[in-house]
């Protein structure tokens, strides 16, 4: 299997999954989102697959969505301050399909185990909410940065992070955008454990897997399938809801603000429009 977003290695019934960008810090950009869903749908049909490590490339996990690589296609009238009815229907749908390279790790039958290095930003979280297992390297800092760009988290992290780390936890990091450190991640449960560094981090990802993949194969899919299965029609229908909203008010003065800002080094000003 070759793909331009990941690299992927398999020994021992273990497939390992690297980001590798092309973006800065494994950003996600349209090979990563169209690339995803058959990923993890390959893997998912590949006897030879019992467990899935997933990490990044470098010193990150992931800084999230590449937001200069996604201005193109639907997104473009997101930034130009003018939508039409058609342009809003279009970044629905565009939304629903990023949301499935997401889902796709959430519904692959193979537990996926995270392994996260240095910065997991926005897009990142979204992706090892959807992961079965999370571990950490102390180095490692979390955020759903959405909201800094004046942006409503729509890939998952909002559908999952509160079954993650419960409700108030979940609100906090969502609503404030703050950034938060391997042990405070450990402490509201968004990790299971933390590791000295990243070679003692991808050692225990890869134990944990190899514990998985020593399981009965049929047991392991059982058990994720039933975990899944009573969260799974509210994870779908949060994923629906925030798909149209951010079709109706993803573009806003606000966004465009957030967006001078960033490229001014300023504080940006909103005002709710």
């Amino acid at each position: 299997m070759s793909y331009k977003s990941v690299t992927i290695e398999i020994a021992d019934y273990i497939a390992e999954v690297t980001l590798i960008g092309p973006g800065k810090g494994n950003a996600m950009g349209p090979d990563f989102w169209s690339e995803m869903p058959r990923v993890f749908a390959e893997l998912d049909a590949n006897p030879e697959v019992r467990a899935v490590v997933l990490t990044g490339s470098g010193k990150n996990f992931s800084y999230g969505l590449d937001l200069t690589a996604m201005g193109g296609g639907a997104l473009a009238p997101v930034f130009s301050g003018e939508m039409t009815a058609r342009d809003r229907l279009a970044l629905q749908d565009e939304i629903r399909a990023m949301q499935t390279a997401i889902t796709a790790v959430a519904d692959c039958r193979k537990p996926v185990v995270a392994a996260i290095a240095g910065w997991c930003i926005g897009g990142g979280v979204d992706l090892i909410t959807a992961a079965d297992i999370r571990y950490a390297s102390a180095d490692a800092k979390f955020s759903v940065r959405e909201v800094k760009v004046a942006i409503v988290a729509d890939m998952g992290t909002l559908a999952r992070l509160p079954q993650v780390v419960g409700d108030g936890h979940a609100r906090e990091l969502a609503l404030t955008g703050k950034d938060i450190d391997a042990a405070r991640a450990e402490k509201i449960g968004l990790v299971n454990d933390v590791f000295d560094d990243q070679d003692a981090l991808l050692a225990a990802a890869r134990s944990t897997a190899r514990d998985i993949a020593d399981q009965s194969p049929l047991a392991m899919a059982g058990v994720k399938e039933v975990l899944n299965f009573s969260r799974r029609s509210a994870e779908d229908e949060s994923l629906k809801f925030v798909a149209v909203w951010n079709a109706a008010f993803l573009a806003s003065k606000d966004l465009l603000a957030a967006i001078t800002a960033a490229m001014t080094k300023q504080k940006p000003t909103y005002t709710g429009e």
